[in-house]
């Protein structure tokens, strides 16, 4: 990406505060691997966040994330024009969220685990994690939900891996 276009994606991201936090506060605008870098700032984020609140605000914390991230999603994809914009990644870091604040507390190399689950099924989107990527399209509210819908289902299924193989142990 040329420092030009870097600039550009910047600028765009500051003009508004739904694309700020949509766009993660930054991490979506990585070169490389947005929605990993996305969830690597979810997973660093929920570190410090949990220093400073209890599981139940925490909770409340993402369960007001939720809404308040599909009208950014929904915002910052009508103004980029696009249905599913790569640098969207509030989804990813709800999601994390998610994920770490049902399991912990783990292990270092449990939520490693987990991160490479989530990132599985993000990218991969087998099975429902796909169904739900497919069946909400479009650049309204819908489109904003389904944006965020196809994480949250890929959490979950991140979370039935864990528990199953938590189940075996």
């Amino acid at each position: 990406m040329s420092l030009s276009v870097q600039w550009n994606a910047a600028r765009f991201m500051w003009s508004h505060p739904a694309h700020v936090l949509a766009m993660g506060f930054g991490s979506g605008l990585s070169p490389v691997a947005p929605g990993t870098a996305g969830t690597l700032w979810a997973w660093a984020s929920y570190e410090l966040i949990s220093l400073w609140m209890n599981p139940a605000e925490i909770g409340c914390l993402i369960a007001l994330s939720v809404p308040v991230g599909w009208w950014a999603c929904t915002a910052t994809a009508q103004h980029m024009q696009v249905q599913d914009p790569s640098a969207i990644v509030w989804d990813e870091i709800v999601a994390f969220w998610l994920i770490l604040w049902l399991w912990m507390p783990v292990s270092l190399s449990g939520q490693c685990i987990a991160f490479v689950l989530f990132r599985f099924f993000d990218a991969v989107k087998p099975g429902p994690v796909g169904w739900a990527d497919h069946h909400f399209h479009g650049l309204g509210w819908r489109g904003g939900w389904g944006i965020m819908f196809d994480d949250l289902v890929a959490a979950f299924c991140t979370l039935v891996c864990i528990s199953l193989w938590q189940a075996t142990r």
